[in-house]
């Protein structure tokens, strides 16, 4: 139904624009003077009317789809564009608008002692053109450090937000997107605390929906970990600040059910980088080429080298899988097979390493009591 009202009222445009045409022909055929002075016949006149309107009636008729289709597509992206922009910056921006068309008024009165046709009309209008843009501009862009030089609130807002930004240093740093493993781990915001991660944080929406169905479960275990995510999350928020990134609006992931596979999506849409501790996530990111910085791999590497042949003081907590073994921990949660160490359980005891085994997962010392 609301097809068919369209199609008829952009027709009916159509029409009324062929009648204006034939009205514009006959004016300027009339200026020319390539008809008579009086004009068309009224024979003439009825048939570069009717002709007109014909014409023009039948381009928008086809026109109609592919305008619909089209109308459809940038008022979609402008509704995209206008859900990254804040209340502050819309209201910015009118503000900003009504001053600089404010300032185009007062230019323009200079313009009346132009006496060269159509000129003082022209000026007036790029004047109020160029000034209305400017004022938008400046408001959205500069509004916020102009607040922060006239008043004493704004100064201490911008201490606050300098503590923010601290994580985004560095305007050219691909985008840090978080999936749901990372927010729940938490070591994240350690991180983010020294510094070392450059670049705006994103949070997709449907990695937000997929920790608060965590948060929601029925599984004490699950609930208990969503609800630590949805913490870290706040606490990340609070003192870096978080993109909440909308993909309704990306047709690239619409079809996509799996959240793994939305991620690498989305990445590769931002030019972006995940940040996870999902080995297989890793994985799967390293065959389709997206880059992955996996905080697992970071903590093993900053664990301290040890090296077979080493001595170290060491509490056994409980026994091995295989006979005789005991089982102790490192400061880092690095664990520690001593073998021949059961007799050893719950004493400190020096322990020679004999292997040291790492992997993807993580490392593993091998020992025995030393001599």
């Amino acid at each position: 139904m609301f097809r068919t009202l369209f199609r008829a009222i952009f027709t009916l445009v159509g029409a009324i624009a062929g009648y204006g045409i034939a009205q514009l022909i006959e004016y300027i055929l009339v200026q020319t003077k390539n008809v008579p002075a009086k004009g068309f016949t009224s024979l003439q006149e009825i048939l570069l009317t009717s002709s007109s309107v014909i014409i023009f009636t039948i381009i928008f008729f086809f026109l109609a789809p592919a305008l619909k289709r089209r109308s459809k597509k940038v008022t979609n992206t402008i509704e995209s564009d206008l859900q990254s922009v804040s209340a502050n910056e819309i209201l910015g921006g009118t503000a900003g608008l009504v001053i600089g068309l404010f300032i185009a008024f007062l230019v323009s009165n200079v313009y009346d002692y132009i006496k060269i046709p159509y000129v003082p009309l022209v000026l007036t209008l790029v004047t109020y053109l160029l000034m209305g843009y400017l004022g938008i501009v400046i408001a959205t862009r500069k509004g916020k450090d102009v607040f922060y030089a006239i008043t004493r609130e704004g100064r201490e807002r911008k201490t606050q937000d300098t503590k923010k930004k601290r994580s985004s240093k560095g305007g050219d740093a691909a985008p840090k997107i978080l999936d749901t493993s990372v927010i729940i781990d938490g070591r994240i915001y350690d991180i983010m605390n020294t510094g070392f991660i450059e670049g705006k944080i994103v949070i997709p929406d449907f990695v937000l929906v997929e920790l608060r169905h965590i948060a929601d479960s029925s599984d004490s275990l699950k609930r208990k970990r969503g609800r630590r995510g949805l913490d870290v999350l706040n606490k990340i928020q609070n003192e870096f600040g978080v993109e909440i990134s909308d993909t309704t609006s990306e047709k690239a992931l619409k079809e996509i059910p799996e959240v793994d596979v939305k991620l690498l999506k989305l990445a590769q849409v931002m030019n972006g980088k995940v940040v996870t501790n999902d080995f297989n996530l890793n994985k799967v990111a390293g065959i389709n080429g997206v880059p992955v910085l996996n905080i697992n791999e970071l903590a093993n590497n900053l664990k301290p080298v040890i090296l077979p042949g080493e001595n170290m003081n060491l509490f056994l907590v409980k026994e091995g899988k295989e006979t005789g073994q005991a089982v102790a921990y490192l400061d880092d949660g690095t664990m520690v097979v001593v073998e021949e160490g059961r007799k050893y359980i719950s004493k400190n005891i020096d322990v020679t390493v004999t292997s040291v085994l790492q992997t993807a997962a993580g490392r593993m010392i091998f020992g025995k009591p030393a001599k």
